[in-house]
């Protein structure tokens, strides 16, 4: 099944980072965004990528393509430019890389849609490369094959900004949470659409979350699956600083993986 990442934003909520260069390639923790989410979906057993391109998309081609250069050891024989030799493995060797631009200005549910050619199969999924989190993959898949409708989209409880109270009449403060998860559900990505979503999806201007998912849930072909484990988007500069000291912390949440 192929994995479609939505890379092409222009990332302007974190402007410190994404001047110059595309979000999906901020780091956390020494690799891009990117690595990490395509690290869980590997874990998971999707190895097949589709990177829908925008902003700055050549230096995400320039990642890929300097991959084994800058992931292994290497002899080179100077004057013979051919004749290079890699020592040692990667974890990521047998992933399948599409890289695709679908325009600098192209919205959300255009980029999918402009990617048709390159997803085969009756189902495939779609998330964000901003986003990173430890969900099941194999039980999301089950679960959406399970109730036959043609999208499922994960919901997760995020966690509020601000620290919950509970007032008395008086004003006075019976409790007090730190920043509780949120009663109500919000989107994670981690879609699964089955292929008939792309007849949902019109031209460049059209934004996935807008009339294609509004059209599918009022139709009832839109089904949430709940996430309860952890969410993390990378949107603003305070969040990116939050996952590297996630990720520093030596147990980052949403490192489902062992190796690499």
């Amino acid at each position: 099944m192929k994995v479609v990442i939505l890379c092409g934003g222009l990332g302007t909520r974190m402007r410190e980072e994404t001047e110059y260069r595309p979000k999906p390639l901020v780091e956390v923790g020494g690799r891009p965004i990117l690595w990490h989410i395509m690290k869980i979906f590997a874990h998971n057993g999707l190895r097949e990528f589709v990177l829908c391109l925008g902003y700055r998309g050549n230096m995400i081609k320039d990642y890929f393509l300097n991959y084994e250069e800058m992931t292994n050891d290497m002899t080179i024989n100077l004057g013979r430019p051919g004749d290079l030799q890699y020592h040692g493995r990667h974890a990521e060797e047998d992933f399948c890389v599409t890289l695709a631009d679908t325009g600098q200005d192209t919205q959300t549910g255009g980029r999918v849609k402009r990617v048709q050619k390159y997803v085969g199969g009756d189902n495939f999924m779609v998330t964000y490369g901003d986003g990173v989190g430890d969900v099941d993959i194999r039980s999301l898949l089950a679960f959406h094959k399970s109730h036959g409708k043609l999208a499922t989209v994960t919901g997760v409880r995020p966690l509020s900004k601000f620290g919950a109270l509970e007032l008395g009449g008086e004003g006075d403060v019976r409790a007090f949470a730190e920043k509780p998860r949120s009663e109500g559900w919000s989107s994670a990505g981690f879609f699964v659409f089955k292929r008939q979503v792309f007849d949902y999806l019109k031209g460049d201007e059209c934004v996935l979350e807008h009339e294609p998912l509004q059209r599918l849930a009022s139709e009832g072909q839109l089904v949430a699956y709940r996430h309860e484990g952890c969410f993390y988007t990378m949107d603003t500069y305070r969040e990116y600083m939050q996952l590297n000291q996630l990720w520093n912390s030596g147990s980052p949440p949403w490192r489902v993986w062992s190796n690499g």
